[in-house]
């Protein structure tokens, strides 16, 4: 866990506690059907924290889940966050995946623009 202030016109960090992923047994997201940024992370004693916004929350669970499938592949749980968003596999669950989305609506809204304005005998 990493404590952010300014100084000057600086931006200063310190380390203030570690945990190793091996030791995380769970990440409890608290409400999958709400918009918010709290989170529990479950280790041999359970802390609460608070995220930037409820989309890093779900970016910290997926690159958790990430390392975890790539070094640990142990039995780590992610409970109380909307699938949808949390599976890498949809095309909704990134943020750098927005131009995506963008495109396949427009896509989809010009094939219903042209087929509203062809004529059909």
């Amino acid at each position: 866990m990493v404590k952010h202030w300014r100084a000057d016109r600086e931006d200063k960090y310190e380390i203030v506690e570690k945990w190793f992923l091996k030791d995380l047994e769970m990440i409890d997201g608290k409400e999958a059907d709400t918009d918010n940024p709290y989170f529990d992370m479950h280790f041999h004693k359970v802390y609460n924290m608070e995220a930037y916004s409820c989309a890093s929350k779900y970016t910290f669970a997926r690159t958790l889940n990430k390392l975890n499938a790539m070094y640990l592949k142990k039995d780590f749980k992610i409970v109380n966050f909307d699938d949808t968003y949390l599976n890498d596999d949809s095309i909704w669950s990134s943020s750098n995946r927005d131009f995506l989305v963008v495109m396949r609506v427009c896509f989809y809204a010009s094939n219903l623009l042209c087929l509203s304005l062809c004529r059909f005998s």
